[in-house]
C-alpha cells in the first residue's frame, strides 16, 4: 500500500526536474552570439596608417568632413556563451542576441568564415567601385580605386565606399563636400549598378555612429525601423535605395535647399 505524500513533499519532488533543467541550462553552451557596436571608420581617411581610398587615373580633390563607415561585433564562432551571459546581453541596449548559425554559416571553421567574409568585402569593393565611376560616367578601364579597410569583412561599407570615391573625385558636382563638413556615418551593402541593399545590425551601427560623433546617418530604407529604434534626437536619419538618391540627399542637406529624405 503506497503512502500518501506531504504536499510540500510531492512540490518537491515535482520541481526537481525543473531545477535540474534550469541547471543544465546555466552550464550548458548555447548556440547564440552575441553582438554589439564595433569601431567606426573614415573612409576619406586612413585605416592602419593607408588611407582607405587611393584614386589613380584622374585628379583627386581634397576632402572635409567625414564618411564614417560602422561595424558590429560579434562573439566568435567558437566562443561558448552560457545562460547567464545571455540573459543579461538580451536586457542590455547595446547588446543583440542572435543565433548563432545567423551569424556564421554552421559547420564552417573560423578560417573559413573569415576567408568568406574577406570575399565577401572584396566584391563588395568591386561594386562600389563600379557603382561610383558608373554614376560620375568616367571610364573604370582609366581611372583606377583601390579600397582596404584593415580587417573588417563583409560586405556592409559598400555604399560608405562608393560615397566617399564620389566625394574624392566630384564632391557635390559644384565644388563642394558630399558631407557639407559634417560626420557623416552609414551602412548597406551595394551592387554594380549603385542599388543599395539591407545589411542587419543596424541599431547597433546606429550607436557605434552616435559615439564616435556622426550626427546624420544613411540607412537602407527597409531598415529606416531599426534605426530610429536606436538613434538620439539629434541624429538626421537619411534612407537610401541608390547611390543617387543618397549622393542628392546629402547635396540638398549641405545646400539647406531641396528635399531631403528621412526615417
Amino acid at each position: 500500500m503506497l503512502n500518501r505524500l506531504s504536499r510540500p513533499t510531492a512540490l518537491a519532488l515535482c520541481a526537481l526536474p525543473f531545477v535540474a533543467l534550469v541547471a543544465t541550462a546555466a552550464f550548458a553552451p548555447l548556440p547564440f552570439a552575441v553582438a554589439q557596436p564595433g569601431p567606426t571608420t573614415n573612409v576619406l581617411g586612413t585605416s592602419d596608417g593607408k588611407p582607405v581610398i587611393e584614386v589613380s587615373g584622374a585628379p583627386v580633390r581634397d576632402t572635409g568632413g567625414e564618411l564614417r563607415a560602422v561595424t558590429i561585433l560579434a562573439t566568435g564562432p567558437d566562443a561558448t556563451l552560457h545562460l547567464g551571459g545571455l540573459l543579461d546581453a538580451w536586457w542590455r541596449d547595446d547588446r543583440a542576441v542572435m543565433p548563432k548559425d545567423s551569424v556564421y554559416p554552421e559547420g564552417d571553421s573560423t578560417r573559413e568564415i573569415e576567408q568568406h567574409n574577406q570575399q565577401e568585402m572584396k566584391g563588395s569593393q568591386d561594386a562600389a567601385t563600379e557603382a561610383a565611376l558608373g554614376y560620375l560616367g568616367k571610364d573604370s578601364g582609366k581611372v583606377k580605386v583601390a579600397l582596404q579597410l584593415g580587417d573588417v569583412g563583409g560586405p556592409s561599407a559598400g555604399l560608405l565606399f562608393s560615397l566617399g570615391i564620389v566625394d574624392m573625385l566630384d564632391g557635390d558636382g559644384a565644388g563642394g563636400d558630399l558631407t557639407g563638413g559634417r560626420s557623416i556615418a552609414g551602412t548597406g551593402t551595394i551592387d554594380d549598378d549603385g542599388r543599395v541593399g539591407a545589411v542587419g545590425g543596424v541599431s547597433l551601427k546606429v550607436q557605434a555612429a552616435h559615439r564616435d560623433g556622426a550626427t546624420v546617418f544613411l540607412v537602407p530604407k527597409a531598415e529606416c525601423g531599426d534605426a530610429k529604434a536606436s538613434a538620439p534626437a539629434s541624429m538626421r536619419l537619411i534612407p537610401v535605395t541608390t547611390l543617387k538618391g543618397a549622393v542628392d540627399g546629402l547635396t540638398a542637406l549641405r545646400k539647406g535647399s531641396g528635399s531631403v529624405p528621412t526615417c
